[in-house]
């Protein structure tokens, strides 16, 4: 039993008040509280009394009679404690009574209860005149009136609590004859165990079919399904997958015939159904044994009986037995194979008073059989394997309260019924006896001898017979004169295994003595007596190590001063077996699941798991691992012990990164370790300011505050917090806060109040917290005209200054320089690029010039014989296509179409004012003159010194297999417009070209005709001699 969580507090009350008193304590079993007034207990006949089962006191229409000292008292079977005393005081009542609205002073509270249970809601409410409590419910739904009744002036009892009871509760108070009221509410929770809305239905599907189970269950709280195959939790895989109500099995093995479960638990407890999946096996396998049968011979043995199969019951050379506890998880299945000649068998090893299971498998030299029916069977009960632990205390010189554990469950063999309690004085050799109801769990001996050993010793029986009982235990009444030694301790044993015994006590805290230290007493049944061992004032608990196992053991322990040794307590407690996994057989737990991690802080983090399934209603201690990542030390890993399904680890490095694995360990057996988690502690809050603060005024009212991040960060800076004020602001604490990101490492100051002196200080925060802030630094902001000045200065001052470039942002700077040389890059590919391509086009307008001037041909080729003239003709026109550009009348090709520009397959031909006097043609067609105006004369003349001219004149009309406009094609590809890059040409007046190559230079002019050339009108005229030869005996054109 705790210490008390609530008392009662001392009140003053007027005279027909109401008075309210509260108490709260924590025990297992739960305490009953009563109350006493100036120590002695309160009468509960009175109407005015009301003493709720909570721990409360009310008292209603106040008298002079009821001041005094109250206290409460609680009391359960193994302890019982007082409160302090409070005072109730009573007032005269005034003469004159002033009406009051009504005002509810103790309003229900919310409740959480599990069902037939009862729930007390209380209400208490002052006015005056005296209020009417009335209850209703939110939901409008009536209250039961057959489990509900009202106790004092309006509190409300619910007994028998059932589902239909949860609810919200209304709690009214009404002044009588008036509209004037006042509510309360609570709402009551009422937990459920889990129910089945769905069952499981038993399937038979074929080999490589899908089996589909569904189950659903109700419950408060809302309960957590879990899937079993024969009693072993069932682990999802890609065949076999599990969802909150349904089991799906895909491609049917034979192995998946079995008998599955689907447990339903909560908090409040546990429900299960099954069915059975059976698969349809092929002709070679026997079917299954049949009309299985068990009957009970003895609280051990069971009997089996079975039929042989129905087919191929010629072929079985074996029967497999099965065999487990039919009640809890994780039981283990056991086996037997016997032959094929007999039809039973005999069970022997069973325990007392438990229910089993059976069915039964045949064999094949080809394969099993399915399972047979389950059959369930319960042994007979026995009598008890072991005696009760007991304690032995005193609270006084006369008296020793003995108390008693349950038997556990494996050495009680069945229901305890009675309880045989013997005791005498050690000197004396009669006995006494005395026997008890199995339900009680301790008796107190008064009128005994002080200074006195007393002998004691305990039975228990079932309906069977009664057990072997307890070896006498000792225990030594205190001295007459020790009323002011140290009372006895509440002494608590427990095996942590089979060799270690936890001691804990806790000392009664109305216990006025002083207290130096404990001594602790420890001997095994029929053995010397070890110790004393001297423990501290400040231990409660203690381990007691290398013990052997299934032993019982004798444990005292005591309180003493410098005056005198207290009362001791006494208590008897058994070591259990040491089990041997691989000899037993005995499977262990899983270890926990869901293991999960969270840091506290820079030194802490707390773990939390789930507990297994299985473990329900079993102690259960748990062990934890914990390193950090890379350790090579194994000596300092760190090993933690909790019964709790988490804990916090603490005194961890800061910014470390740990690994963590926890185990289980329950009934002598432990769990493998669970899969390893990570998790790292957080970093420290940065424990220096920022550096490098300053503050620079650059407009008459703003100013730039700069710093740089603290030093020694072990983690980045998310947020910087900077405040500022005026002096005389900051003399009343008036700083304005500004917050900026853990990147930026500068902030504009506006709005400042010219002629004040400013102060500046700058913290940074990281996700830990926050760390101190930088001395302040001081900003004078001067009066309008002294700034304008001083800005100007500073300015033209700071240009070369190195600090000023650091305050306009390296990474922006950076990031310039970087710009800059990737655009200076781009530009040199591109000169580059554009030098290659010119240099290129050159050499293409040079080879092609070249092939133009070995394809042209010569006068002495065109004047041949007169039976060539066609041919010739045709050549000449030929060439004039691939070599003349097409040249209309009056009209020049240019570029740029600024000039009278002619291109020939040499190049541009431009007019040229140089000291060389060149030749100019101009071809008349004087003889076309007469002709009509659509004849256009087509002539070229082609002119290189010392060679002759051919002249084509075209007079004849259009021809159908002739275009009417003769055109020619350019013998240069390149476009003349880029050919004012290239490095052998200049730009004249006339935006003309020339050529430096003079020596082969020609003039070419083009008139053009509608007509089609004919071979007479060619003529070859050489250029530079008088005659003049024409074939046609015309006189020549002129070529001027």
């Amino acid at each position: 039993m705790s210490a008390f969580e609530e008392q009662p507090v001392s009140i003053k009350v007027q005279e027909g008040g109401m008075a309210r008193f509260s108490c709260k304590i924590t025990a297992s079993p739960p305490a009953i509280i009563t109350w006493e007034v100036n120590r002695t207990a309160l009468p509960l006949a009175m109407n005015r009394i009301a003493m709720l089962s909570k721990g409360i006191l009310q008292i209603y229409g106040i008298t002079k009679k009821d001041a005094g000292n109250y206290r409460c008292i609680a009391t359960n079977l193994f302890s019982r404690r007082k409160s302090i005393e409070a005072t109730l005081t009573v007032l005269s009542a005034t003469q004159e009574e002033l009406l009051q609205k009504p005002v509810i002073v103790a309003p229900p509270q919310n409740t959480t209860t599990s069902v037939h249970q009862t729930v007390t809601l209380e209400c208490m409410a002052r006015g005056n005149p005296k209020p009417i409590v009335s209850w209703s419910r939110l939901d409008h739904k009536p209250i039961d009136v057959f489990n509900t009744r009202v106790v004092g002036n309006g509190n409300l009892v619910i007994s028998d609590v059932k589902q239909l009871h949860a609810g919200v509760y209304v709690c009214r108070a009404t002044t009588p004859g008036t509209r004037n009221y006042t509510v309360a509410m609570a709402n009551v929770v009422v937990l459920a165990p889990p129910s089945f809305i769905e069952r499981l239905e038993s399937l038979t599907r074929p080999r490589a079919g899908t089996a589909r189970f569904v189950c659903q269950a109700e419950g408060i709280p809302t309960p957590k399904i879990t899937w079993l195959k024969n009693g072993r939790k069932i682990h999802s895989n890609g065949r076999i997958k599990m969802y909150s109500s349904k089991l799906v099995i895909n491609q049917i093995i034979p192995e998946d015939d079995a008998v599955y479960q689907c447990m339903a638990e909560n908090s409040q407890g546990s429900a299960m159904s099954r069915a059975r999946l059976t698969v349809v096996m092929s002709e070679d396998r026997p079917s299954a044994p049949r009309n299985l049968r068990a009957e009970t011979m003895s609280s051990s043995a069971i009997i089996l009986s079975w039929e042989r199969p129905l087919y191929n019951s010629e072929k079985v050379i074996a029967y497999s037995v099965h065999y487990m506890k039919a009640e809890g998880l994780n039981n283990e299945e056991y086996q037997v194979v016997i032959g094929n000649d007999t039809n039973h068998y005999i069970i022997d090893d069973l325990e007392p008073d438990s229910n089993y299971t059976f069915y039964i498998v045949a064999y094949m030299p080809m394969g099993a059989s399915q399972m047979s029916d389950h059959v369930t069977q319960n042994t007979l009960e026995d009598v008890p394997l072991r005696a009760p632990e007991i304690s032995l205390t005193s609270r006084s010189p006369t008296d020793v309260l003995i108390s008693w554990l349950p038997i556990p469950l494996i050495f009680r063999r069945g229901k305890i019924i009675l309880h045989r309690l013997s005791f005498r004085m050690s000197t004396e050799s009669s006995i006494q006896v005395l026997e008890l109801p199995g339900t009680t769990h301790d008796y107190f001996l008064e009128g005994l001898k002080p200074d006195s050993v007393y002998l004691v010793r305990i039975a228990a029986a079932t309906k069977v017979g009664w057990g072997e009982s307890s070896v006498w235990t000792s225990h030594k009444t205190p001295k007459a004169s020790s009323i002011r030694a140290p009372r006895s301790p509440e002494l608590r044993l427990d095996p942590l295994n089979c060799t270690t015994i936890a001691v804990r006590w806790q000392q009664d805290p109305e216990d006025t003595a002083t207290i130096q230290g404990y001594k602790l007493y420890y001997k095994e049944e029929g053995q010397q007596e070890s110790g004393p061992i001297l423990l501290d004032v400040k231990d409660f608990d203690y381990n007691i190590g290398g013990l052997d196992p299934r032993r019982k053991y004798h444990v005292r322990l005591l309180a003493y001063n410098n005056m005198d040794e207290g009362y001791q307590a006494d208590q008897t407690v058994s070591t259990p077996i040491c089990v041997s996994i691989p000899d037993h057989m005995v499977p262990p737990p899983p270890p926990p699941h869901h293991l999960y991690a969270k840091a506290n802080s820079s030194s802490s983090i707390y773990l939390y798991w789930g507990r297994p399934a299985f473990s329900s209603g079993q102690a259960i201690n748990y062990t934890v691992r914990c390193n950090p990542v890379g350790l090579q030390n194994a000596s300092l890993v760190l090993y933690l012990q909790t019964s709790e399904p988490h804990i916090l680890v603490q005194d961890l490095e800061v910014n470390t990164k740990y690994e963590f694995a926890v185990r289980l360990h329950v009934d002598q057996l432990s769990s493998p370790w669970s899969p390893v988690v990570y998790h790292s502690t957080l970093p420290e809050a940065p424990s220096s300011p920022p550096v490098g603060v300053k503050v620079t005024l650059i407009e008459e009212n703003t100013a730039l505050v700069s710093w740089k991040p603290p030093e020694d960060l072990e983690s980045a800076v998310t947020r910087y917090t900077l405040l500022y004020a005026s002096r005389k602001d900051w003399a009343a604490s008036g700083w304005q806060i500004m917050h900026r990101d853990g990147a930026i490492t500068m902030a504009l100051l506006e709005n400042l109040s010219p002629g004040n002196l400013y102060l500046v200080k700058i913290s940074a925060s990281n996700e830990v917290g926050e760390g101190p802030f930088s001395d302040a630094v001081e900003l004078a902001v001067q009066p309008k005209e002294t700034v304008r000045s001083s800005i100007k200065s500073k300015q033209l001052n700071s240009v070369n200054s190195q600090d000023y470039f650091y305050h306009l942002d390296q990474k922006s700077i950076t990031g310039i320089i970087v710009g800059v040389c990737i655009a200076l890059t781009c530009i040199l590919i591109c000169v580059l690029i554009l030098l290659y391509r010119s240099k290129a086009r050159k050499a293409t307008i040079a080879k092609i010039a070249q092939q133009g001037t070995n394809g042209m041909p010569h006068s002495t080729t065109l004047i041949s014989h007169g039976t060539q003239e066609s041919k010739t003709m045709e050549e000449i026109e030929e060439n004039a296509d691939s070599l003349i550009p097409t040249v209309q009348l009056n009209h020049y090709l240019d570029t740029k179409g600024g000039s009278d520009l002619v291109i020939n397959g040499y190049g541009p031909i431009v007019k040229k004012h140089t000291k060389k006097k060149w030749l100019h043609f101009k071809c008349n067609a004087k003889d076309s003159m007469g002709h009509s105006k659509r004849k256009i004369v087509k002539s070229s003349c082609l002119y290189r010194p010392g060679t002759t001219i051919l002249r084509g004149e075209d007079e004849s009309p259009t021809s159908p297999g002739h275009p009417g406009t003769f055109q020619m094609r350019h013998s240069i590809a390149a476009d003349t417009e880029h050919s004012g890059n290239s490095e052998e040409s200049h730009e004249t007046s006339d935006s003309g070209r020339y050529s430096h190559e003079s020596t082969d230079e020609f003039h070419l002019c083009s008139v053009i005709s509608t007509s089609p050339p004919t071979p007479n009108s060619f003529s070859v005229q050489e250029c530079g001699k008088d005659p003049t030869i024409s074939r046609n005996g015309k006189p020549p054109n002129v070529c001027s």
